[in-house]
């Protein structure tokens, strides 16, 4: 199956979720394969700094606030609790060390052969990583992104003042008072593990609403959740710029529509208004790639640039920017260029924020399917109702359905509850089957169980259920 012009049948640069995954299943399909890497751990920024040690932090920190913020006292355990930060990240440095060594194992149990560098094409077949020139037959770009800087906001993990969310993941102390700039993602989880942990936190959000791109209903109660935990919520307002003096950061706010500045002392702050595309130094000019007007590399169906042998996956490319959404589309390519079909249904594509409690999203909002032509009916169940919640003590949130009137076609599933992140993986099957909302209320749950509330709210898209 192997060209011998060339060095490798594949090439793979980066090794996130997108491109190891393309490199593991292209060399499971026979094609002799390699992948490059700058860093010095293979996972990309999900394992090292990103998805792996947050919900690590994540849940760290919730084990604190249960044990010391009286969670556990309401059921009679009455503990006295202690934080030692060091241990808790050395804990968050152990698994992302498992996980990336992991890596590594699989690339050497397969035969991928990793070249350790920064590549840059030369033309279309051949890249420079470091000071070795590789000839593949097929490249796939999967170089992820990286974080979007704010104008007047100048980032140093390395003094730990003024941070991205790499620098958020290492404080080595408890910021007294910590600013996070972005009301989306990744502001929301990390600020809520320093909350935990005894911060002040205050969220700058440009828009009115927390979560942009979230349905109508999730945004709103994501508002009135963080404030109740104690997060002060500075929306449709925008930073215009922090400085450091001392041990203090000064930052400056306007509101989004203009106005008059006030300024905010904080301890520390977290600059998270989004992630954009890593696409300098890979030498795209020397192979005429263009890129559109987000610096985005455009494919076609199959992952196949405009440059033939040269394709494209995961943050590079259009399409919300998720270590799963990269993963899929790194089996589909490699079974693109091994001549098999690969395919990933971009509109069946799970969102979770790992909050306290989650949020998750799948399919289109209400205001989407509206936008796309769908009359729509739509269900809401409270977790308040729920059984297993309620004896949980753990009744935050809903889930909402949004089913097409005519066909009952589910569209979309949003849930807000402290397992939603798992509860959605159901509704992204059903709708991968194509499945009604009558499909989902027909469909026996386990009892006592958090899923009984989509079930219920699929039932409640025609208005009967049970325990509302």
């Amino acid at each position: 199956m192997s060209d011998h012009s060339y060095d490798y049948d594949v090439l793979v640069i980066g090794a996130g979720p997108g491109g190891y995954v393309a490199a593991i299943r292209a060399a499971q399909l026979g094609l002799n394969t390699a992948c490059a890497e700058s860093r010095e751990t293979l996972g990309g920024t999900c394992l090292n700094v990103g998805c792996i040690p947050s919900k690590a932090m994540l849940h760290a920190s919730e084990l604190f606030e249960e044990a010391e913020g009286g969670h556990m006292a309401t059921w009679g355990l009455k503990t006295t609790v202690e934080l030692d930060l060091e241990a808790m990240q050395a804990e968050k440095r152990k698994a992302v060390g498992e996980l990336t060594g992991g890596i590594e194992f699989l690339f050497k149990k397969n035969k991928v052969d990793w070249k350790k560098g920064h590549a840059t094409f030369q033309d279309a077949h051949t890249v420079k990583v470091g000071d070795e020139t590789i000839t593949a037959k097929d490249i796939v770009i999967a170089t992820g992104s990286s974080v979007t800087p704010l104008p007047g906001v100048e980032v140093d993990n390395a003094k730990g003042k003024i941070v991205d969310s790499t620098g958020a993941l290492e404080f080595g102390e408890v910021p007294e008072h910590l600013v996070v700039i972005g009301g989306g993602v990744i502001g929301l989880e990390l600020g809520s593990v320093w909350r935990r942990l005894g911060a002040k936190v205050t969220v700058v959000e440009f828009l009115d609403q927390l979560l942009p791109g979230m349905d109508k209903d999730i945004r709103k109660e994501a508002g009135k959740i963080f404030k109740k935990q104690g997060m002060q919520l500075k929306l449709k307002s925008k930073v215009t710029g922090a400085t450091v003096k001392g041990k203090k950061v000064t930052v400056t706010v306007e509101p989004a529509a203009g106005g008059d500045a006030e300024t905010i002392e904080a301890s520390h702050v977290l600059v998270s208004i989004g992630r954009r595309p890593n696409v300098d130094g890979l030498g795209l000019d020397a192979i005429g790639l263009e890129l559109n007007s987000r610096d985005q590399i455009e494919t076609d169906h199959d992952f196949r640039t405009t440059v033939d042998g040269v394709w494209a996956i995961g943050d590079v490319i259009p399409g919300p920017m998720l270590a799963h959404k990269a993963e899929d589309e790194g089996i589909a390519v490699a079974e693109n260029i091994a001549g098999e079909t690969g395919i990933v249904n971009h509109a069946v594509i799970p969102g979770v924020v790992y909050t306290m409690p989650e949020f998750a999203d799948v399919g289109m909002t209400e205001d989407e399917a509206k936008e796309a032509g769908h009359t729509v009916k739509v269900g809401k169940f409270p977790m308040m109702a729920n059984s297993r919640a309620k004896a949980n003590r753990d009744t935050d949130g809903f889930v909402k359905v949004i089913a097409d009137a005519e066909t009952d076609r589910v569209l979309g599933v949003h849930i807000v509850a402290s397992l939603a992140g798992t509860m959605i993986a159901e509704a992204a099957v059903a709708m991968e089957f194509g499945a009604t909302s009558e499909d989902i209320a027909y469909t026996c749950h386990a009892h006592p169980t958090h899923a009984e509330a989509l079930k219920e709210a699929a039932m409640a898209v025609q208005g009967k259920p049970i325990h509302m």
